[in-house]
């Protein structure tokens, strides 16, 4: 059970089988009594879409825990910025070879790259979102 992901988090709305869920993510020293007094703590509230068998079960304002898998997320480093990363390098030597070490050019060309590298990621978005779902743990139905 170490590939699981749990978040804690509030229900905002409900539309058919989607479940939108307030959660809230916080650094790791949140939890120590002088994070007030420090720069280093913070947290972010963040609304998640979840998607549950049984939607009829649950209500706005429910608290909820939302599962989802360590390989997900793993997915989302690789698509987000491991293969972003390794375009920009990629393209940035083959650009500098090309334009003949003009290096304002090369970046440019780099990073316009990475610009149609998140564009054609976002035409898959609906495929993306059916991959990267959560589900609401439900303690009714197993």
């Amino acid at each position: 059970m170490t590939d699981i992901i749990k978040h804690s988090g509030i229900i905002e709305d409900i539309k058919g089988n989607q479940i939108k869920v307030k959660i809230v993510q916080s650094s790791a020293c949140s939890a120590c009594k002088a994070h007030k007094l420090c720069s280093a703590a913070e947290s972010k509230e963040k609304i998640i879409d979840a998607f549950d068998r049984y939607p009829n079960d649950h209500y706005v304002g429910e608290e909820v825990t939302l599962l989802g898998t360590t390989s997900m997320g793993l997915q989302a480093v690789w698509l987000g910025f491991f293969i972003p990363f390794l375009i920009l390098v990629v393209v940035l030597f083959l650009a500098m070879s090309l334009t003949g070490q003009n290096e304002g050019l090369s970046a440019l060309i780099s990073i316009l790259s990475i610009a149609v590298y998140y564009v054609i990621l976002s035409c898959f978005k609906d495929r993306l979102s059916r991959k990267f779902s959560f589900t609401i743990e439900s303690s009714n139905h197993q």
